[in-house]
């Protein structure tokens, strides 16, 4: 444990950091680890960043192993922790412990999402009792533990599981916290009344801060219903003289009114509450009052409020008459739509920023609402309110004056028409979502003409007299309402796109990507609308712009930061297909170059991601064009593979297996001597101790085993793969799924002796194995033998397996699985001769009775289209795939191959029971099987 300081610090490094961490999940194991790491993170002597990186690996165990199975934490250990977690948080309540704190209250939430309140039932208890009405920084504390807590149910289902949670945190902590709120209220708009308390500023401060995250509470305890206490005291809080008309004064941003608004309107109705908080929001920020930077979260949340009151149809009279509309589009849209100077920094000094802010997209991937979008979206509720004509026709007359202000002077009024493409777009846009762009338009607008006679020709322009931004504006546009255009419209646009990749601007070359992306993910009827005939002409031009881009980053760090880039990359390689062999080896060679060096420091998850899906993309389409290029592929590939296996990049290695897997399995037969001397190497232990290598290292094997069951039978390394699935795969709740890929991989492709000699009687352990073997086709392989097995480990052990565990449990299996289990169930009941002899046969009527159970649903027992559909480019899409980065483990969906239906053989479950009865029927005699038949309730059709 003395080492602890030393190698928090070495992990910071990254030239140490790979053996830092892992001497540290060493020490981890350790008996009073986690007791002892919390008490180095609380340690004023230490430095801060070992103190702050102490939290992060605290805050990163609570996140990944607290519920380990292979490698548990011990409850005593975790309980020691659970006890000093909440006096650390008061331990750190100094100002200069912000950073230290917030991961030790991340820590607290993740923990008490798993633990509280069955194994934490003295959580609220401790935070309640640490609240004071006197000391705001043990208070700031205590709150941001609480909301890190409360704020989990916001996005969590109805359930009564929720509720008692909810009750229970209810029943001892809204008291104080209404004390609470009402006291900080009286502080904060009457500091005088304790100046011991508000004094000096920074007390002050802390008060306002306490504030915040009382009106975050307010909402956490109010965001599925309405508690009786906080029902009670509703004139408190919204009557003429509530709280939060007092709070207007000084930071409405943060009082979440809208979500109110939202969930409880007849409660607002008992009062004047919502349109005097919308006359006050509106004198706060009209007329461009608060033009600054700092001002732009309260601007926003306040633009929001007046959205979600316009949109809930209960204060139309607020917003129905033209005047009122107009003074609002005058007073409050139109100074926030107008670009400011610092947005124009902002342009050119941080371009990603800039984008990811357009976008209205943070940095993490959440919804981010700026100032322009906020008003956006006033006039897109007042449209879809029932004001579509009158707010159509204002908005039109600002963005016709605008354009009036550019064409008279285009130099110096280009913010004019920048402004004008922002309303129009507002204006026009009735639905939109981040995947498919505008997905419905105001009918009163015409988009393609409006895109025709003003945003065209700045698209064209390739002269550099139109300014920047104006050129973005009009690639925007495009990428806004592509759906809007037909494919023709689009095909002729595209090379306009491909020339802005080559501009010297980084917002410009980089939005031109964004759209070229996202126009080649168009689909139609579930089809994608542009296919390799359509790009045959432009690809090569399109990779050579992108790459040239990423190539010149230079540093690792610079390379891999702009990900728009490698996604346009992916997405040009999937559309193109086999239009790329006469180029994929130069394009090949230029990703490997790109991956050598962002390998050197990883620091983009999304670009990773893309630049392996460009991988595996390019080598599947090349290689199913022209099947000898698989060479190159490999050529180029063991190299750098290898240097990123040996030094462990654990970014890179769930890539490097499912690729690998990938090149294995276009192997139709044999196993080259290169993939069969990896072999022993994935089956030690060190290489399933990183989670994220579990399912391509399984892939990866999988192939191995379709190809050279019986070499591994031979040299005993299939035994070392049921050691694997035994020890580290199926003991594990994360993991037991792809231990059962393997081991139905296993009776696929292991000779049925060699499996009941050597293998069969270790792996049976769960009902969907049992129905697997049951149901798999493979010749030698029966029912029987399965019993037999059984009956080998305990005489009379079928029965109570049978009595006990399969007839009970086979009905309620996964809908997923429910054809598996019927077919296995018509082998078992159809196929074995030891199910029609005692003592089996005793329970044959109770098991034709669990088999007619399933059949009971029969829409579960077929795929649908979609399903039985080969993987092909329509399921190639970042986003339908992974649902955003998951850093433990993300797929690559170019390398995914079709699932084997093991009981394709069976088109029709009915006419197959049908079937298998007769043939049991001719075997045992048909009064025999009527007799079972009418013992089991009859025949099931």
């Amino acid at each position: 444990m003395a080492d602890l300081p030393t190698l928090l610090r070495a992990s910071l490094d990254p030239a140490s950091r790979k053996q830092a961490e892992q001497n540290l999940n060493a020490l981890s194991t350790q008996k009073g680890f986690l007791t002892h790491l919390l008490a180095l993170v609380l340690q004023q002597s230490q430095d801060l960043p070992v103190r702050l990186a102490g939290g992060v690996y605290l805050k990163n165990i609570a996140k990944l192993r607290w519920e380990e199975d292979v490698q548990p934490l011990a409850e005593d250990d975790k309980a020691a922790l659970r006890s000093q977690l909440v006096p650390a948080m008061l331990a750190l309540s100094n100002p200069a412990d912000k950073a230290v704190r917030a991961q030790i209250a991340e820590s607290v939430a993740l923990i008490a999402e798993l633990d509280f309140p069955d194994k934490w039932n003295d959580l609220i208890d401790q935070l309640v009792s640490s609240l004071s009405l006197t000391d705001y920084n043990v208070n700031v504390g205590v709150l941001e533990t609480a909301h890190s807590i409360f704020k989990q149910w916001r996005a969590q289902v109805r359930s009564d599981k929720l509720f008692t949670e909810i009750n229970l945190v209810l029943e001892k902590f809204v008291t104080p916290f209404l004390q609470l709120f009402k006291r900080t209220a009286e502080l904060l708009t009457n500091p005088a009344s304790a100046p011991s308390v508000t004094t000096p500023a920074s007390n002050y401060a802390l008060v306002a801060q306490a504030m915040v995250l009382l009106t975050e509470i307010f909402y956490d305890l109010t965001c599925h219903d309405l508690p009786p206490a906080i029902e009670d005291s509703y004139d408190q809080f919204f009557g003429p003289a509530g709280l939060f008309h007092g709070f207007m004064a000084w930071d409405p941003a943060e009082l979440k009114g809208d979500l109110w608004i939202k969930l409880y309107p007849e409660q607002l109705q008992r009062s004047p509450a919502v349109p005097t908080i919308v006359q006050n929001v509106w004198s706060l920020i009209g007329s461009n009052k608060l033009p600054g930077i700092a001002d732009d979260a309260l601007v926003s949340q306040s633009l929001r409020f007046i959205s979600t009151a316009i949109r809930t149809g209960y204060y139309k009279e607020l917003f129905s008459s033209r005047d009122t509309i107009s003074t609002l589009v005058q007073g409050v849209v139109i100074p926030n739509v107008s670009l400011r100077e610092l947005d124009v920094e902002q342009f050119e000094d941080d371009p990603l920023e800039f984008i990811r802010l357009d976008l209205s997209l943070s940095a993490a991937g959440t919804d981010l609402a700026t100032r322009r979008h906020a008003a956006a979206d006033v006039l897109q509720a007042l449209v879809g309110s029932g004001f579509e004509a009158d707010t159509t026709e204002i908005v039109g007359n600002w963005v016709n004056t605008g354009l009036s202000q550019y064409n008279a002077n285009k130099q110096e009024n280009w913010k004019a028409k920048d402004s004008a493409i922002f309303l129009l777009t507002a204006i026009a846009t009735r639905g939109s979502t981040t995947q498919h762009g505008v997905t419905s338009t105001n009918a009163l607008v015409d988009v393609v003409k409006f895109f025709s006679e003003h945003v065209y020709q700045d698209l064209q322009d390739t002269s550099e007299s139109v300014h920047a931004i104006l050129q973005v504006d009009a690639i925007r546009f495009l990428y806004a309402f592509r759906n809007q255009l037909t494919k023709e419209q689009l095909l002729s646009v595209l090379p306009l796109l491909a020339q802005h990749l080559r501009s010297r601007n980084y917002v410009t070359y980089t939005y031109a990507a964004i759209t070229i992306e996202r126009v080649l993910c168009i689909k139609q009827k579930n089809q994608l609308l542009f296919s390799q005939a359509d790009i045959h002409d432009s690809a090569a031009q399109l990779l050579d712009a992108l790459l040239s881009k990423v190539e010149a980053g230079g540093t690792p760090e610079k390379v891999a930061e702009n990900d728009h880039l490698m996604k346009c990359v992916m997405r040009v390689i999937l559309t193109a297909r086999q239009t790329l062999i006469p180029l994929h080896q130069q394009i090949l060679a230029r990703l490997v170059a790109i991956l050598g060096v962002i390998s050197k420091n990883p620091s983009n998850p999304n670009f990773d991601q893309y630049i392996f899906e460009s991988i595996s993309g390019l080598m599947r389409f090349v290689v199913e064009g022209s099947p000898a290029t698989l060479s190159t592929f490999e050529r180029t590939l063991f190299g750098p593979f290898t240097v990123i296996i040996q030094q462990d990049i654990d970014q890179y290695v769930p890539y490097v297996f499912q690729v690998l897997a990938q090149m294995l399995e276009l192997h139709s037969n044999d196993v080259p001597a290169e993939y069969r001397s990896l072999l022993p190497f994935l089956l030690t232990p060190a290489v399933w101790q990183q989670k994220g290598s579990i399912p391509g290292l399984v892939k990866l094997l999988k192939a191995f085993i379709a190809r050279d069951a019986a070499q591994m039978v031979a040299s005993g390394q299939m035994a070392s793969i049921l050691a694997v699935v035994q020890q580290r795969l199926i003991p594990s709740k994360v993991n037991d799924a792809w231990g059962f890929e393997l081991l139905q991989s296993v009776v696929l492709h292991v000779k049925p002796n060699d499996l009941q000699q050597q293998y069969l009687r270790p792996i049976i352990m769960t009902l969907r194995f049992l129905l697997y073997i049951f149901a798999v086709n493979v010749e030698g392989l029966s029912p029987d033998m399965l019993i037999s097995t059984v009956e080998g480990i305990q005489p009379q052990l079928w029965s109570q397996i049978l009595t006990n565990f399969v007839i009970p449990q086979a009905p309620k299996v996964p809908h997923r699985d429910r054809k598996l289990a019927v077919v296995g169930m018509i082998r078992l009941l159809c196929q074995s001769k030891l199910m029609v002899e005692e003592p089996s046969v005793r329970s044959w009527p109770a098991a034709f009775n669990a088999l007619r159970k399933l059949f009971s649903e029969p829409q579960h027992l077929t795929k649908g289209a979609e399903e039985e559909g080969s993987t092909g480019t329509t399921e190639i899409d970042y986003e339908e795939q992974t649902a955003g980065y998951q850093a433990a483990y993300s797929r690559l969906a170019a390398s995914a191959t079709k699932e084997v239906d093991v009981v394709a053989y069976v088109p029709n479950p009915q006419e197959f029971l049908q079937s298998q009865l007769q043939a049991l029927a001719q075997h045992s005699g048909q009064d025999r099987v009527s007799s079972l038949l009418a013992a089991g309730g009859g025949p099931i059709f």
